[in-house]
């Protein structure tokens, strides 16, 4: 091998470190971008969502000020306490960034494995149960698509009982015999 082979061989390599490392660079340009964008889209959806489950919470409230004017202070008192519970659900979602609730799941998976099991196992269950009843559906719009042709364009076939009337003008083997003719050209009946 020569200098200049050598030489060349070197330049090879450095400028597909040169290269990979680009690539390497911008990859993760790309994943601390896509990052953001999920950030902020659970941001905002959870802002969102926090002002929804706020509103759903004054509802649960007014409904337990009228339970309250009709005299029934059970009830009234169940409707505050879940309106109470829904609120602050609304002004969770509505302060926390993604870091935050990203934290706090995790610290309650870490607090409740068994609920977090639970949890899995029922959304697993209801998955099933979704697709199972989907299904059905899928088979039939399947089985419609992929419907039998029109069977008015096949001959149809004869029945055991039906008279059968066969030329034997092409003389075909399952053709059966034709009855011997006559002196005078006529077909013979078979009765003399």
């Amino acid at each position: 091998m020569t200098q200049t082979d050598a030489g060349t061989g070197d330049q090879v390599k450095d400028k597909a470190t040169e290269v990979a490392g680009q690539a390497q660079e911008k990859a993760q340009q790309a994943a601390g971008q896509a990052r953001d964008q999920v950030r902020s889209q659970i941001d905002q959806r959870s802002t969102d969502a926090g002002r929804k489950v706020s509103e759903q919470g004054g509802d649960l409230r007014a409904v337990g000020d009228q339970l309250r004017e009709q005299g029934k202070d059970g009830p009234a008192k169940l409707a505050d306490h879940a309106a109470h519970h829904v609120e602050r659900a609304g002004s969770w979602l509505s302060e926390s960034d993604a870091d935050k609730i990203l934290h706090d799941v995790e610290d309650a998976a870490r607090k409740n494995p068994w609920a977090v099991a639970a949890g899995g196992l029922a959304l697993g269950f209801a998955a099933s149960r979704f697709l199972k009843a989907s299904s059905s559906d899928r088979y039939q719009a399947r089985s419609a698509a992929t419907a039998t042709p029109d069977r008015s364009a096949l001959p149809r076939p004869t029945q055991p009982d039906e008279p059968r009337f066969v030329s034997n003008a092409g003389g075909g083997a399952d053709a059966p015999p034709a009855p011997p003719e006559r002196p005078g050209g006529a077909p013979s009946t078979g009765v003399i």
